[in-house]
């Protein structure tokens, strides 16, 4: 597909997600920049007091943010980032001074490993191994057992590129154990953290505090512009100030972004455990759908999710899906899903990523059942208009 017509397919998906009146969730590419601004302007003042001065290089408005997030994370300080990427390089860079060990362990599907152009090596100078490559996190029993030396285990909750997937509590501190009796420290890279406490049933201090440090999005989950934090002991966040600023993390003015993280803390945080539970339900009712469609083969991973994200996969090519997809959205008015791919699947088989957020709520068992049985019929269309070949 050249550049142009990708564009193109672009533009029509995000019309078609636009004009959608029932969504599970809505993505923030959907939104347009005039309706963000003007709801920003409409909030903000809910949780913080317009009449202050600007942000400048990290005060403010952005010093709020960081002391609101250390409190929830069970963490002394905690410092504000333009982006999660920088945020866990300049972590992992802190740890490996400290313990001597530039070498990170992490999964091979980790967001560094996948999304990130080797930026830990060539940027930040950091090694990374694999203690396990199964589609899951590490064991505490693979943690103990991995040949190599580590300064720094590194665990995404949750592994999204394995499918949301996460350990039960008990695992989690075992790994965490086993890391610590080999003189590493832990690091949570959690992007996603903030829906992970239903699943573990401890609030986020209990869980932030099992790991020397943790980095959290705002824009993932609590939909806020943009924006990512890193929490910690005092000494390490300060040694981390030092490296945002050799990095070119300290921005002039950071308001905007500041501000939608408060929001997103405000108004968001509290609503995830309803999302987790609405998750279960919605993807319960994908199964029971695509079993009675006469699907071939399908799989809901992982059963039941553990967040309020889960995975889809289908015995179709990912032309076939997006169009079936887009065309329900153009036809119905109903998006179901969104994009698909098959990078890293068995041939013929595509996988989509699903949320349920607050406009998912209003979604029945009999919502999803109508909606698959729309979207089957738009794939047999699509076959027999020969876009599968």
């Amino acid at each position: 597909m050249t550049e142009t017509s990708e564009q193109e397919q672009r533009r029509r998906r995000l019309a078609a997600w636009r004009g959608s009146d029932r969504v599970l969730w809505r993505g923030s590419a959907e939104h347009r920049i005039g309706d963000r601004l003007t709801a920003l302007v409409a909030d903000a003042g809910q949780v913080y007091d317009l009449d202050q001065p600007a942000d400048i290089y990290g005060d403010g408005v952005v010093e709020k943010v960081e002391s609101r997030v250390a409190a929830l994370l069970g963490h002394p300080d905690a410092v504000f980032f333009p982006t999660g990427t920088m945020a866990q390089q300049v972590a992992l860079r802190c740890w490996a001074g400290r313990t001597g060990n530039a070498t990170v362990a992490l999964h091979p599907l980790g967001h560094p490993e996948v999304h990130e152009r080797g930026a830990f090596g060539v940027v930040s100078g950091l090694r990374t191994v694999h203690p396990t490559s199964e589609p899951r996190l590490p064991t505490a029993a693979e943690v103990a057992e991995f040949e190599e030396p580590f300064g720094t285990l590194m665990l995404e909750l949750p592994l999204r590129d394995a499918g949301f997937v996460l350990p039960s509590w008990d695992e989690l501190v075992a790994v965490v154990a086993a890391a610590r009796e080999r003189d590493a420290v832990v690091h949570f890279d959690g992007a996603r953290l903030w829906e992970c406490a239903a699943h573990f049933g401890r609030g986020l201090a209990e869980i932030g505090s099992l790991a020397d440090s943790v980095y959290v999005s705002f824009y993932k989950s609590l939909n806020a512009l943009a924006g990512a934090a890193l929490a910690g002991p005092a000494e390490v966040m300060a040694e981390a100030r030092a490296w945002r600023h050799r990095y070119g993390g300290l921005m002039f003015q950071q308001y905007p972004t500041a501000l939608s993280a408060l929001l997103g803390l405000e108004r968001e945080l509290p609503r995830l455990p309803s999302y987790v539970a609405h998750a279960g339900r919605m993807a319960a009712a994908l199964t029971e759908a695509l079993r009675a469609g006469g699907v071939p083969w399908f799989q809901v991973h992982p059963t039941p999710p553990r967040t309020h994200q889960f995975q889809v996969w289908l015995p179709y090519g990912p032309e076939v899906l997006d169009e079936a997809s887009v065309r329900q959205a153009e036809e119905t008015g109903v998006t179901l899903f969104r994009r698909w791919f098959a990078t890293g699947r068995p041939p013929g088989v595509s996988v989509t990523e699903m949320t349920v957020a607050a406009e998912g709520l209003a979604w029945e068992e009999e919502d999803i059942h109508t909606a698959v049985a729309e979207f089957l019929r738009r794939i047999a269309q699509v076959e027999r208009a020969g876009l599968s070949e």
